[in-house]
């Protein structure tokens, strides 16, 4: 599988995600998330799985082997997410963290990926003995990361004295538009909710030509951000349905159609009557673990024993994710967008299971 191959069948991955999310968690509000942040983790985690487990997220994903996987994330560490901004384009930041509590040593092969392919910073811890302030360290990495965007991807209470390993992704954008908008011609406009109602929002216009194209029952504008010498080009797509209350519509075609997405980017500027898009500020965050469960991935989180590949001890048969969280951050103005994204993974020690006692009183 090529990188445009693999690309298209994340995207699709992507999309997955995206519907059922937005059917869910964000019935009511704004949605925004990154699935290739979740992608990172669950590749982490696949690297440490074997059996049906492991057989699981390479489908879920869409690979065939955790090689087919280690090659496409090596690539988009080395190449994608290479920071853009000493050659004049975006500035992007893309970092992978492992806590490991010092009682367990890595497997050679899990310790080659971690280190190789993912170019991840591994730290001994004390979960047993200090779970609370591992996990701010974390939440400190996180923001660090994202340049202060992301506060705390891991929330109270997330890690204790059962965890054994934490597996975090940090990502960070900024980039300036090609063609900045000029704020003094910013101005509040109705903007249409979902539900029927409207708030009155900043939006940003402008006379020059614009990168958009109409299909049947949307457009989509591509806004390019200033690339310098970068080989790369980096622009946001806004797709936007013809119906005010479209979306839903228009996420099941996007989702339902493999590819859908690559076929209908704009490509040529053209002359465009009235131009608006708002100026806006979104921050979102979720349980992963919970969604991709409902999506059928449910052995990682089952304690089966699937994760035998991450450590070199009889521990590592009790190990099993008990949590993914995400949180991510946007922000879109008259010179350009900065974004970030962060999510964690909690690798927890199955404890013995405790059997329920029955009470047995005849006094009746």
């Amino acid at each position: 599988m090529d990188l445009r191959e693999s690309i298209t069948s994340q995207t699709d991955v992507a999309l997955t995600l995206t519907k059922h999310v937005l059917q869910t968690e964000a019935k009511d509000s704004n949605l925004l998330f990154s699935p290739l942040s979740i992608h990172v983790v669950l590749s982490l985690i696949a690297a440490g799985a074997k059996g049906p487990t492991l057989d699981q997220l390479l489908s879920f994903l869409k690979f065939k082997s955790n090689d087919q996987l280690s090659s496409f994330s090596s690539e988009l560490v080395s190449v994608v997410f290479a920071d853009g901004s000493p050659a004049g384009g975006p500035r992007l930041s893309f970092a992978n963290g492992v806590w490991l509590d010092r009682s367990l040593p890595l497997k050679p092969s899990f310790k080659q990926v971690v280190d190789n392919v993912y170019n991840a910073a591994s730290k001994l811890v004390d979960f047993q003995n200090k779970a609370v302030q591992v996990a701010g360290e974390v939440n400190m990495w996180a923001e660090k990361e994202t340049n202060g965007l992301i506060k705390e991807v891991l929330p109270p209470g997330s890690v204790d004295a059962s965890t054994r390993l934490i597996f975090a992704n940090a990502l960070y954008f900024k980039g300036a538009w090609n063609e900045a908008f000029d704020a003094s011609k910013t101005k509040d406009h109705d903007f249409h909710l979902i539900n029927g109602s409207s708030v009155k929002v900043p939006f940003m216009t402008s006379k020059k030509k614009q990168t958009v194209s109409a299909y049947d029952g949307f457009k989509v504008l591509g806004l390019p951000y200033k690339q310098g010498n970068d080989k790369r080009r980096f622009s946001m797509y806004f797709f936007l349905p013809d119906a005010k209350d479209g979306l839903p519509a228009l996420v099941e075609k996007v989702s339902s159609e493999s590819g859908f997405l690559e076929r209908h980017l704009p490509y040529q500027p053209v002359e465009v009557g009235e131009f608006r898009i708002p100026r806006f500020k979104i921050s979102f965050g979720l349980k992963a673990s919970e969604v991709l469960k409902r999506l059928g991935l449910v052995l990682p989180f089952s304690g089966e024993g699937g994760l035998t590949e991450m450590v070199d001890s009889p521990q590592g048969r009790d190990l099993y994710v008990s949590n993914i969280f995400h949180k991510s951050f946007i922000e879109v103005n008259e010179e350009g967008t900065e974004a970030a994204a962060a999510t964690s993974a909690v690798i927890a020690l199955r404890s013995l299971r405790i059997p329920q006692t029955i009470d047995f009183v005849a006094d009746h």
